[in-house]
């Protein structure tokens, strides 16, 4: 189903337009708490459950490949062993490497998620770098950790995602402020890494990116396996491999 974009103007208008957005999960009161600008409570993650569609299992390597205004890219997603405390939570580290076609490297990100015990995924921030040609870091913009200078969790992907779920991913106000909306779940899709079921689909912008929309599919045990940019750019990434522990 292909999202007309004045449907998609009309939903960012209605939700991120708004001070907070609504989130239809199991965990719902967490998930308001957050948004309300309240830190989470460390006590639900004590024994996470696992997030088919977003996976966290270290050791697994996802690699991707796309463009982006022409240029091709390739990138490695890497679950580590590493975890990282914030806010009285044990964080799973994520390594997510971008090379150009040349194999310069274009941004490096280590991201900070954990799953609580619903199975919601909450992402606790990221330290970010783009990087010139030459090596050398452009730019750290978007980095943001919750608990520092007024940031808190967002969730990343509910435990049982399903139409109508809207939830804010990120919440560091003018820096970091992405949303997502659910609007089908339960189809196929073909991509470089073959043929996936049981997919969902979402829809994704920053109130900080004015008319850049995006779709993002995900398949269970794989997490992203597509996204490309509807409207306001031109991004487009597909998953080409995983390899498991």
């Amino acid at each position: 189903m292909r999202i007309p974009v004045a449907v998609v103007a009309t939903v960012v208008l209605a939700v991120g337009g708004v001070g907070t957005a609504a989130v239809v999960t199991s965990s719902a009161d967490v998930a308001d708490r957050a948004h309300h600008g309240h830190a989470v409570d460390p006590g639900r993650f004590r024994h996470p459950e696992p997030n088919a569609y977003f996976p966290l299992t270290p050791g697994t390597v996802f690699r991707y490949r796309g463009t982006d205004e022409g240029a091709h890219y390739r990138e490695r997603l890497s679950v580590t062993h590493r975890t990282k405390p914030i806010e009285g939570v044990r964080t799973r580290v994520l390594r997510d490497v971008l090379r150009r076609a040349d194999g310069s490297l274009a941004e490096k990100t280590s991201d900070w998620y954990a799953a609580d015990d619903d199975g919601n995924v909450w992402y606790f921030g990221e330290r970010t770098a783009t990087y010139d040609r030459h090596g050398h870091v452009a730019s750290r913009e978007g980095s943001w950790q919750a608990g520092v200078g007024g940031a808190v969790p967002g969730m990343i992907m509910p435990a049982r995602p399903r139409p109508t779920d809207a939830y804010r991913q990120e919440l560091d106000r003018g820096n970091a402020e992405d949303q997502a909306w659910v609007v089908q779940r339960g189809f196929s899709a073909h991509i470089a890494y073959g043929r996936v079921h049981h997919v969902v689909r979402s829809l994704e912008w920053s109130r900080l990116e004015k008319g850049v929309v995006s779709e993002k599919l995900y398949a269970p045990h794989l997490g992203t396996i597509w996204e490309r940019d509807l409207s306001g750019g031109s991004e487009r990434f597909e998953l080409v491999s995983v390899h498991r522990p």
